[in-house]
């Protein structure tokens, strides 16, 4: 068996499951005061996420984990030579957690707006992170022959990865308008239809250009399909929940993020970090990886405990499934 490859696909799945989960709390957090316009209807937002948003997070901890134990080569590339991107959004997401456990605290409607603030940033900064480090990845950064990451920061805002940034932050925003029409009822629900509509103006054309910018650049053969099935998705997703059938709606938009997901980590594979100074630098699947026997022992602890996992946060989702509306809020 080939074992880096098998862990590869199994970090691939992690940062899926991460954008699919917690791409719709950063969209709830982006749209908070679009939609959330009086202090019900933020209420009705922030409780609508608020048993799921922490346990969302456990994905990306996994992922990068994962990474560390897997592929150290490749964490250790990936968090320092993106390190002031990264420290934004581990700052950001810092900051969206205090926010969230704090805003109910705040005696003012003053108070109650600076962690509102928070809770947006906090969500903006890390899906337009996000995609600016993995459309870098993509791209390729100056990484030579001791591997070590010389980019600088400027060098990582090109249009390339501007256009990945945007083209995540904006379909974060459209799945988290299209979450909000499954899970509340209300003004909050009316007016996310509506976001729904005006985030797609954004996403569906940034998703399809970067998808197929990245396809032309070097993606394989195959994933032309790819970037087209994701825009079709979204379309599909905006026109599902104008027509009040919510929950295909919400399974189209995830179907979008992983489409997006699969673009990124096919484009990536067999080099993970490619070097824009000589092929031969390029940080490969095989070349990041551990040693067979630590991939071998990871393999056991993780079929073990991984279903347990899953199996809990699906039993949290299905108990807190029901709308939220605005009585259940004190509205």
């Amino acid at each position: 068996m080939d074992l880096p490859l098998v862990w590869f696909v199994a970090i691939a799945v992690l940062w899926t499951g991460y954008f699919v989960l917690e791409g719709f709390d950063f969209g709830v957090g982006v749209l908070l005061p679009a939609v959330g316009r009086d202090e019900t209807g933020r209420r009705v937002m922030i409780n609508a996420i608020g048993p799921v948003w922490d346990g969302n997070e456990v994905w990306l901890i996994t992922a990068l984990g994962a990474t560390f134990a897997a592929f150290p080569a490749w964490y250790a590339g990936l968090l320092s030579g993106f390190y002031p991107v990264v420290l934004l959004i581990v700052l950001a997401l810092i900051g969206r957690g205090v926010a969230f456990e704090y805003r109910g605290k705040a005696e003012t409607a003053a108070g109650r707006a600076r962690w509102d603030a928070a809770i947006v940033a906090g969500s903006a900064v890390p899906a337009f992170g996000w995609g600016l480090v993995f459309a870098n990845s993509l791209r390729g950064v100056e990484l030579g022959a001791d591997g070590v990451v010389r980019s600088s920061l400027l060098s990582l805002l090109s249009p390339y990865a501007l256009l990945g940034g945007v083209a995540l932050l904006s379909l974060c925003t459209l799945h988290g308008a299209l979450f909000l029409g499954l899970k509340t009822d209300g003004p909050v629900r009316a007016r996310a239809r509506t976001a729904a509509r005006a985030s797609a103006v954004v996403a569906i054309p940034a998703v399809a250009v970067f998808g197929m910018w990245t396809v032309g650049a070097d993606g394989p053969g195959w994933t032309w399909v790819v970037p087209l099935a994701g825009a079709v998705a979204l379309v599909g997703a905006v026109a599902l929940a104008a027509a009040g059938r919510e929950g295909w709606a919400f399974i189209a938009g995830a179907g979008a993020v992983v489409a997006l997901s699969v673009l990124v980590f096919a484009g990536l594979y067999p080099a993970v970090l490619p070097s824009l100074v000589s092929p031969e630098f390029d940080l490969t699947v095989a070349g990041a990886a551990s040693g067979e026997y630590t991939l071998g022992i990871m393999s056991v602890i993780a079929l073990v405990f991984l279903p347990l996992v899953v199996g809990y946060q699906a039993w949290s989702y299905w108990v807190f499934r029901r709308r939220v509306r605005p009585e259940h809020v004190g509205g």
